[in-house]
């Protein structure tokens, strides 16, 4: 097949991402039930956070020019977290505690290891200068300033940001309802026994784990059979009740690839064919409005293709801003001698090698060996039209970042 009748990779995930669509609609979630959720509008700070100076550690708060080498200092007074702090008189230390808010007149707090306790009082064995050991008030956010930006995913320490601002509920955009359709006659649901010519419907749990960890609920899971009418039946019922549709199968050439057929007939097939190994048979279209994204029917094409071309049109239509896949650049610890009109994601894991950190390739990258990806930890990339020696710098995304 010539180069012009593939659509480079770059230019097929500029075409999705040009139609996607956000989800609309809002929900509000307690802060709690918030993990992984889209941010549906900007937070910004209602108030000071720390709202006061306070104490980062465990000791006393003094006033750093009352100090002398030979000063011992009467303990006056004792705030713990939580406690109105009262105010320092002068050449005097009160005892205080991580958190505490820092009484008036204190300027600096020295640490309880730095401090020899006696019956007199306490004597200070450090330099101490104004401002040691103090968290100023808005040192972590001001007032008025933007907190997070809408479309935001938030993740634990997000959700720890919100509830330092005294946020309970959050705005979020509702999840993607997503349905599943896996094409063939083929299919058999795991537990079943197999027949002669049937095969496990792996695909089917491949894409539910992939969409839980996406954040999406799925709508519809179903196996299409192998007909034209039922192709086309099932599609208008996933679009009725779905913000997307993802296939698997049914979009290549054969007799009974029936999905990309439906979408020219009857839907709308914007997309056929990218330059990719594995994933060359992908297809996108819409089916009554709804975006179809058909991915192929090999196991690991269906894996390598929702994490490359699947994943940015999803975050995009949860409404994410910003997202940037960076991937590492390492040494190849393996060779690709042949050269391809398509862009190679070879699943890979980083390992050790003499020289330090190489990226290894599993040793069959067949679309059907799906085991190949459970050995690796994330893809590295062949470039279109080049060779790999041992050795040369590449680009290696995690599993985990392709999913981010």
């Amino acid at each position: 097949m010539a180069s012009s009748d593939l659509i480079p990779v770059d230019d097929a995930i500029d075409h999705l991402l040009a139609r996607a669509r956000p989800v609309a609609q809002t929900q509000t979630v307690d802060l709690a039930d918030s993990l992984d959720r889209v941010l549906a509008r900007d937070y910004t700070v209602p108030a000071d956070v720390p709202p006061a100076d306070n104490s980062a550690v465990d000791g006393y708060a003094v006033r750093a020019g009352d100090l002398s080498s030979e000063a011992v200092l009467q303990v006056s007074g004792r705030v713990a977290a939580g406690q109105a702090p009262g105010s320092l008189q002068p050449g005097t230390a009160v005892r205080i505690f991580t958190g505490s808010e820092i009484p008036e007149g204190a300027d600096s707090v020295v640490m309880q290891e730095r401090v020899t306790v006696t019956d007199g009082g306490i004597t200070i064995n450090a330099t101490v200068s104004e401002g040691q050991n103090i968290r100023r008030q808005g040192q972590d956010l001001a007032r008025g300033e933007l907190a997070l930006a809408k479309g935001t995913r938030i993740r634990a320490q997000e959700m720890g940001l919100l509830g330092s601002m005294g946020v309970a509920e959050v705005t979020v955009y509702a999840k993607l309802k997503v349905a599943i359709l896996n094409t063939g006659d083929e299919l058999v649901a795991p537990g079943q026994p197999l027949a002669p010519g049937q095969i496990y419907n792996s695909n089917q749990f491949t894409l539910l784990g992939l969409l839980a960890k996406a954040g999406c609920d799925v709508s519809l899971c179903e196996t299409l059979a192998d007909t034209r009418e039922a192709t086309g039946s099932t599609l208008k019922r996933a679009a009725a009740e779905s913000d997307l549709i993802i296939t698997t199968g049914g979009v290549s050439v054969g007799e009974e690839d029936h999905v990309r057929a439906v979408l020219e007939e009857s839907g709308d097939l914007s997309l056929w064919r990218m330059a990719s190994k594995p994933g060359k048979p992908l297809a996108f279209g819409a089916m009554d409005g709804t975006p179809v994204l058909g991915l192929p029917g090999n196991p690991a094409a269906v894996l390598v293709t929702f994490m490359v071309v699947g994943m940015p049109f999803i975050r995009a239509c949860q409404g994410r801003e910003g997202v940037t896949i960076h991937g590492e650049r390492m040494p190849a610890g393996f060779s690709i001698e042949k050269p391809s009109i398509r862009r190679e994601y070879v699943r890979a894991r980083k390992s050790l090698g003499d020289d330090g950190p190489v990226i290894m390739a599993y040793p069959n990258q067949s679309s059907g060996v799906l085991s190949s990806a459970c050995w690796a930890d994330g893809l590295a990339v062949v470039p279109e039209n080049q060779t790999i020696g041992q050795g040369d710098i590449i680009s290696y995304y995690s599993f985990a970042e392709l999913l981010e």
